[in-house]
């Protein structure tokens, strides 16, 4: 027969193997999380469902999405753009050490011609306007698609911190041609970016 002192260590023990239990199965998930997914209903990459993998320090080439900061976020919601807390998904430019400039509407990355900045969208709204150069810190990176001209990225909003990045993103599945019916409504997309 099981005496109170037992039972009382049994219940102690099945206190700390479950408290130990949740702890580690909660470093576990925080270590290791879960792969996410990001549907992406606008043009400036292709419409579909991308995988999101998490990114140490990204590198040139690479697809990210990210969260942009608050007054440029605040700018692409007021405007119809994104809604807010929607990330985007943008090609990485060019990362720390590197030299992106604007002067007018040109754009170079270290000396090289990559696009153009447009002055208005497509509903003739005036765009953000940054001007000069600027050498990338360790903590920052210029996103920009250089095959999409009317691509809403840093053509507009400059450099931006290396800490907005949410993940490098893989295309799981895309679809050809524009977004199908089943994309967001065009009060919070848009057709060109």
């Amino acid at each position: 027969m099981a005496t109170a002192e037992g039972r009382a260590m049994t219940r102690l023990g099945w206190f700390f193997t479950t408290y130990f239990a949740a702890l580690g199965v909660g470093l576990s998930m925080a270590l290791h999380p879960m792969p996410r997914l990001i549907w992406n209903a606008t043009a400036s990459v292709p419409v579909g469902l991308y995988r999101l993998h998490p990114v140490g320090a990204p590198h040139v080439g690479d697809l990210i999405a990210l969260h942009l900061p608050e007054r440029d976020a605040d700018m692409l919601a007021r405007g119809g753009y994104l809604p807010l807390g929607v990330p985007l998904l943008k090609p990485v430019a060019a990362v720390g050490g590197q030299t992106v400039c604007r002067s007018g509407s040109h754009i170079t990355i270290d000396g090289r011609a990559t696009g153009d900045a447009l002055p208005v969208d497509h509903r003739h709204r005036p765009l953000p306007v940054w001007q000069g150069c600027h050498r990338l810190g360790v903590r920052e990176l210029f996103v920009m698609n250089t095959h999409e001209p009317r691509s809403l990225d840093g053509r507009y909003f400059g450099p931006l911190p290396v800490s907005s990045v949410i993940g490098r993103a893989t295309p799981l599945w895309v679809g050809a041609g524009p977004a199908s019916a089943a994309s967001p409504s065009p009060s919070h997309t848009s057709e060109d970016y």
